[in-house]
């Protein structure tokens, strides 16, 4: 069983590794934070089981705009409904507030863009994400005294043949929208309670 509540900062180690954990068979599996950035207050919910984090959502508000910064659950607690419910709940917290609209940007994994459309997001726009990940890569970015060891870009979609035949790792980055009103998980879906 689980529960829904704010998050406390007690739960940072906690916080860090179930989103070290959720992400690491994602294609953000280095995208590795070693301190919780700090968020709106009340914009920061997680799920724990236990003591543990086992979900947690993360968003951030401008004027009627709001994005999801985080969202992951635990790997040994997908498919239960916490993701869903992280989302529900956080899209209440963001309708009192005003928000209208909120966006989530994620790269090309199948089972997270059939999340986000399975919510009620639609893909607005996409770029690439390319990685210099060996010094050959990275060398057209060198100036004098400067070796570059690696890189990380951001690149338009008309470019992606060229930058894919010539770096090993890119991802195509999308902004997902929904209006802040959708909601998708009724009390029996949510296999959990609200605290």
């Amino acid at each position: 069983m689980w529960t829904l509540r704010d998050y406390r900062p007690e739960d940072e180690t906690s916080w860090l590794r179930c989103r070290v954990l959720g992400f690491l068979d994602t294609a953000y599996f280095d995208d590795v934070a070693v301190r919780k950035p700090q968020r709106d207050p009340g914009l920061e919910v997680v799920a724990v089981a236990g003591d543990q984090v086992v979900g947690l959502l993360d968003a951030s508000i401008d004027g009627d705009q709001a994005t999801i910064e985080t969202v992951v659950v635990h790997p040994d607690h997908r498919r239960l409904g916490i993701a869903h419910a992280l989302l529900d709940e956080i899209s209440r917290r963001l309708a009192v507030r005003g928000v209208r609209q909120i966006d989530a940007w994620t790269r090309d994994d199948a089972r997270t863009l059939d999340w986000y459309a399975g919510q009620g997001f639609v893909e607005e726009m996409r770029y690439l994400h390319v990685y210099a990940s060996t010094p050959e890569e990275a060398a057209f970015a060198g100036r004098e005294g400067l070796l570059p060891r690696s890189g990380f870009f951001h690149a338009w979609l008309e470019q992606e043949d060229e930058l894919r035949a010539e770096f090993r790792r890119v991802h195509v980055c999308r902004r997902f929208v929904r209006s802040v009103s959708e909601t998708g998980v009724g009390e029996d879906a949510m296999h959990g309670r609200l605290e």
